[in-house]
């Protein structure tokens, strides 16, 4: 990447552009291969990949929150017009989560009950992270440090926020339920919806936004060696300590002593939350490589592009891989066909980022080309 700042927008681009694509294949395997198809070790590889998009997807929100914060404190805004501005982006992206759920509800034509209004999902949790980010931010601001100390206080901070949630949620899971509140309520906290219960298959802010937390916590270390020109080094750091902390959340779980009455490592498991949070430092760390010394940015590039763009392609993909516009029937095709099917997918999201970025600012003169063939025949 020829500068610094391409090298920051390429990279982080690029790995959302890799979480959509493994988003998509997920999505699509599990939309439509046939039961003969789902008992097959392809498939369970496949959905295994799809533990990947979500913490990628929140941590890249904790990222670029980080930069965006120290962006704009260079520019000499106050702490509290910078906590105004990102709490204003959760906001945005919380009412685009709830239209999106007007949007599967008035689909489904009746088919869906109304409590899918209220279900809490992926577009949900990154809302209200980023508002939750925002202000962590603003509390460390006010303590007058700045320039590099404030960094290092943001850093603080978002570590200890991502232990406190990591360590509360199998509580909050389990004995600790704040089952008093309105289930609407309660499932932010937990994803109970309406079954009484946690469902693993939602996305709570416990153990969820503690991915966006180590997130913000990488991008403030990121965000000051880039103004230090100290960026490749420290990535290749933040690569190692992904592993060292991938052994030790291991050697943590191989002990016989555990910490909670009921121990779900799979959902709620502090130490599996350190060794996803570690595997996304090293899928920095193999993305920043790429792109800065691989294939990633040469020429045109579908992951960057899709990047660029991701809420846009999330929204749209899941009507024709989920909803009833898919492009194959469900549950109905083989490995094969549904691989046809992803490539279509792939393609298409990748022509309608394309299409946005291209058309991007540029409302008035689009909405004008459509009305002049009306215009012509009167």
């Amino acid at each position: 990447m020829a500068s610094n700042k391409r090298a920051r927008i390429g990279y982080i681009d690029w790995l959302r552009g890799l979480a959509c694509a493994v988003m998509f294949q997920t999505h699509c395997y599990d939309s439509w291969l046939s039961a003969s198809a789902r008992h097959t070790s392809f498939f369970k590889w496949s959905q295994l990949g799809g533990t990947l998009p979500a913490p990628l997807f929140l941590f890249l929100a904790g990222l670029s929150l980080a930069f965006t914060t120290d962006r704009m404190r260079q520019r000499g805004m106050a702490a509290g017009a910078i906590a105004r501005s990102t709490i204003r982006r959760g906001g945005e992206i919380f009412v685009l989560a709830l239209l999106f759920r007007v949007q599967e509800y008035s689909l489904a034509l009746g088919h869906a009950p109304w409590t899918d209004l209220l279900r809490v999902d992926i577009l949900n949790v990154i809302a209200v992270t980023l508002i939750l980010m925002s202000i962590v931010c603003w509390c460390a601001a006010q303590g007058g440090a700045a320039g590099a100390r404030l960094r290092t206080w943001n850093m603080l901070a978002a570590i200890g926020a991502a232990l406190t949630i990591a360590l509360v949620t199998p509580l909050l899971w389990t004995t600790a339920r704040l089952n008093w509140l309105p289930w609407y309520l309660e499932s932010y906290i937990n994803g109970v919806h309406i079954y009484g219960v946690p469902q693993p298959w939602l996305f709570p802010i416990f153990p969820w936004a503690a991915f966006g937390f180590a997130g913000l916590a990488a991008g403030f270390l990121l965000s000051g060696a880039r103004e230090r020109d100290h960026e490749v080094t420290t990535v290749a750091w933040l690569g190692a300590a992904g592993v060292a902390i991938f052994g030790l959340a291991w050697w943590f779980d191989s002990l016989p002593v555990h910490l909670y009455s009921v121990y779900d490592f799979w959902h709620t498991s502090p130490n599996f939350f350190l060794m996803r949070a570690a595997v996304l430092l090293v899928i920095v760390l193999l993305g920043y490589m790429w792109c800065r010394w691989g294939a990633g940015e040469w020429g045109f590039s579908p992951l960057v592009t899709m990047g660029q763009t991701s809420l846009l392609v999330y929204w749209v993909h899941i009507e024709f891989v989920y909803g009833d516009f898919s492009i194959l029937p469900k549950h109905a095709v083989g490995i094969g066909k549904a691989s046809v099917g992803l490539l279509i997918i792939f393609v298409s999201m990748t022509l309608l980022a394309m299409a946005r970025i291209r058309w991007k600012g540029h409302g008035a003169e689009l909405w004008a080309w459509f009305r002049r063939p009306a215009s012509g025949s009167t």
